[in-house]
Parts: C-alpha cells; sequence; structure tokens
C-alpha cells in the first residue's frame, strides 16, 4: 500500500457537503468559530455574568461540544505590504522617511517576538440512530435499489440529520451569543482549509516578513 494511502486511513473525514463534515462512520460535524472577549478588562458584575452565561450554556447541553484553540504566529507580510505601498505614493517627504523606519521597526520587533493570533473554534457532532446499526452501512449504505432511489434515500437522510444538528447549532450560538461572544458557523472551504493545517502542520506556520 503506497504511503499515502496509508497516511489517508488515519484521517476520520470521508467528505465536506454542505459546510458539514461527514466522518467515515457517518456521523456529522460542523464547527463554529467564535470571536474573543477582553474579559480582564470587565467589572466584576460582568465578569460573573459572562461566568454564569457561560454555565448556564453547558447545563443545557445534552449534547457533547469539543472546544478547539488554534494558536498560529502572526503573519504580518500583507501589512507590510500596504505599508510600502502608502509610502511608495506618500508626497510628503518626511513622511515617506517615518514610513519606511516604521516598516524596518516592525520587521525587527516581530523577527525579535513570536507574536501570536488565536483563533477559538467549537465543534458540535450529532450522529443519528440510522447510522449506528451496521445493516445502515454508515449514512450512504448499501442495499438493492436502484442507483436514482438510493441516491435519493441517501439526501433525504443527509437533509434529516442536518436538520438535527442545525438545531444543536442553534442552541450553541444562542448560548454564546447571551456571553457576548460573536460567532460564524464554517463553510465548506473554511472547514477543508481548516483540517487541511490541522493534519499539516508543518504548512500552517505563518511567518512574518523579511
Amino acid at each position: 500500500m503506497a504511503p499515502s494511502q496509508a497516511t489517508q486511513e488515519f484521517v476520520p473525514i470521508k467528505e465536506v457537503r454542505n459546510g458539514m463534515i461527514v466522518l467515515k462512520d457517518g456521523s456529522l460535524r460542523a464547527v463554529i468559530m467564535a470571536s474573543s472577549i477582553n474579559f480582564a478588562l470587565k467589572s466584576r458584575d460582568e465578569q460573573e455574568a459572562v461566568i454564569y452565561q457561560f454555565q448556564n450554556l453547558l447545563n443545557s447541553l445534552d449534547f457533547p461540544i469539543q472546544i478547539y484553540v488554534q494558536s498560529r504566529r502572526l503573519d504580518i507580510r500583507p501589512y507590510l505590504a500596504q505599508l510600502k505601498e502608502r509610502e511608495a505614493i506618500q508626497t510628503n517627504e518626511l513622511l515617506r522617511v517615518q514610513t519606511r523606519e516604521y516598516i524596518q521597526f516592525i520587521k525587527q520587533f516581530t523577527n525579535s517576538t513570536n507574536i501570536m493570533s488565536k483563533s477559538f473554534f467549537l465543534v458540535v457532532p450529532y450522529q443519528g440512530a440510522i447510522l449506528t446499526t451496521k445493516s445502515a452501512g454508515g449514512l450512504f449504505g448499501k442495499s438493492k435499489k436502484t442507483k436514482e432511489e438510493q441516491e435519493l434515500q441517501n439526501n433525504e437522510t443527509f437533509d434529516e440529520l442536518i436538520g438535527q444538528l442545525e438545531q444543536r447549532l442553534q442552541v450553541v450560538e444562542q448560548g454564546l451569543s447571551r456571553t457576548g461572544v460573536r460567532t460564524v458557523r464554517l463553510g465548506s472551504e473554511e472547514l477543508i482549509e481548516l483540517y487541511y493545517k490541522l493534519f499539516n502542520p508543518s504548512e500552517a506556520t505563518d511567518t512574518a516578513g523579511q
């Protein structure tokens, strides 16, 4: 067996479809990206309110969730490119020199200090009872039906599972909203990028401009 095939066997993902992750066992996963809040800058009463609302969210869940924090070195290359563009169009010589010096300062600072960016994700799962039976063969089980009939049944089953997962997502999103955390669901392209970088960490490291 080729090395690439052997590696793929350890990846539990079967496909990414309609903004959902379909695992090899037929279960589904959806990923929510959450914002951060300046907890330390809030008053004591505000901090207690945030903790209370988050506690209420956890107590209201009858299903597991996974919280994933991604730390990556901040990529300042787009910012430096923007500064260089401003330098090029600057008509005031003094401001042009100051912009150039500021660019050099940013380069030196980021080269000597690891500036990390953090992203926060919540993974919400769903696995229906139909997926637990061996006869079902997972989400797309085999049967003696025609190809068209089987495809229609698969689509109906998938839509039903998405509906159940959608209800869970709404519970999590509403609970986080009460704590002051903003959320956004990852689409198919964002999910593919997230998991590609997760399984290929050497290619996910952002580097500062030289």
